[in-house]
Parts: C-alpha cells; sequence; structure tokens
C-alpha cells in the first residue's frame, strides 16, 4: 500500500506539470517537432498563378489557394514581369520566371510551362494544443484546439531552377463545427516564413 501511495505520490504531479506544459506551451512544442516533418493533408499539381498586388505584398492566388504576401514572418518577395514578359518572383538578386504573361488577365497571371514541376502541398502539424482558457467576448465561441498548418510551394523548372515557397497558419477546432479554415494569423508567426530560389 505505501508502495503505490508513493507511485502515486510522483505520478499525479508529473500528470499535473505535463498537462500545464501542453496547455501554456503546446505552441511553442508543436513548433519544435514541426522542425523535424509534418503530416501530408494535400498535394496537387499548380494549375494556374495570378498575382494581385503592386509588386511587394499582395496576394499570391495559387490554384485555388490566396496565399498572402502581407503577413509574413521572414521574406519579402517581389513580383512582376521580367524582360522575357513572364511573371517572375525575385528575392534579392535572384529572380524565378513562373511562366508567360496571360494577356487576358486582368491581374499578372500564368500557368506553369510545359516541362516544370510545380506542385503545392497543404501539410499540418504532428502536435495540436488544447485551448481551454481561450475566450472571445464577440462572439462567445473559442477553439478548444488549435495546430499549425503550412502551404508549400515546390517548382522546378526544366533547366534545373528551384522554387520552394513555405507559409504557416494557425487553425482552429470549434466543437461541433469541426477544423476551421488555415489561414489565421498570429503576429510574429504566421504568413510566409520561406523563400528560396536556386538556380
Amino acid at each position: 500500500m505505501r508502495k503505490i501511495l508513493i507511485t502515486l505520490a510522483i505520478l499525479i504531479p508529473l500528470v499535473i506539470a505535463t498537462l500545464a506544459t501542453w496547455i501554456f506551451g503546446g505552441r511553442q512544442l508543436s513548433l519544435f517537432l514541426d522542425r523535424f516533418g509534418t503530416i501530408e493533408m494535400a498535394s496537387s499539381q499548380i494549375k494556374s498563378v495570378v498575382y494581385e498586388g503592386s509588386g511587394n505584398g499582395g496576394i499570391l492566388h495559387v490554384n485555388d489557394l490566396a496565399l498572402s504576401l502581407n503577413d509574413r514572418n521572414g521574406p519579402g518577395p517581389n513580383i512582376g514581369t521580367t524582360k522575357n514578359d513572364q511573371l517572375g518572383l525575385a528575392d534579392g538578386e535572384k529572380v524565378f520566371p513562373l511562366g508567360p504573361l496571360r494577356s487576358e488577365a486582368e491581374n499578372l497571371a500564368t500557368v506553369p510551362p510545359a516541362g516544370d514541376a510545380a506542385f503545392i502541398e497543404i501539410r499540418r502539424s504532428i502536435l495540436s494544443w488544447p485551448t481551454p482558457l481561450e475566450f472571445n467576448f464577440m462572439t462567445g465561441q473559442s477553439p478548444s484546439w488549435k495546430r499549425h498548418l503550412y502551404y508549400r510551394i515546390h517548382w522546378k523548372k526544366s533547366n534545373g531552377a528551384t522554387l520552394e515557397m513555405l507559409w504557416r497558419y494557425e487553425q482552429y477546432f470549434y466543437p461541433g463545427n469541426g477544423w476551421a479554415n488555415g489561414f489565421m494569423v498570429r503576429e510574429g508567426s504566421t504568413g510566409l516564413i520561406q523563400l528560396d530560389i536556386r538556380s
């Protein structure tokens, strides 16, 4: 009996400490685990790209997804036309031509040229975290769980040049409604977080 009481005296504080860490440090723990891997939810070939903006910031429409270039926690690409009349994305001195401009589009638009391998993936965190202390005073409905959602573009041209872009957002879970759309922003941790252009 004494051994059982000693075991309980050790286990109960350990369980409480673990739950407290999960509740109060879940976001940071999730970000840490995401460095080692995330779970793929969907992957599809890029069929169209439309840029809505003035060259810096704006919205990049990839297929039916609207990815913001305004809320970013990292690189700030410029988007415009190249010397060869292609829609191009630039990061510093590096330019990645996405494809020939479509003249019929109101905004700058293109489709991946033949021979390009262009894909967009949607991935999520391995770990979700509970949010029992959150309350929304305006609607009265607060999420009970959160997780990170990632949107990753991988584009490889026939000449070997590659473009990698990664956005991170938060996704909320509401009891009765399930997971909401994955475009919630949190200052300092969401938006475009990675951009890599390689020749």
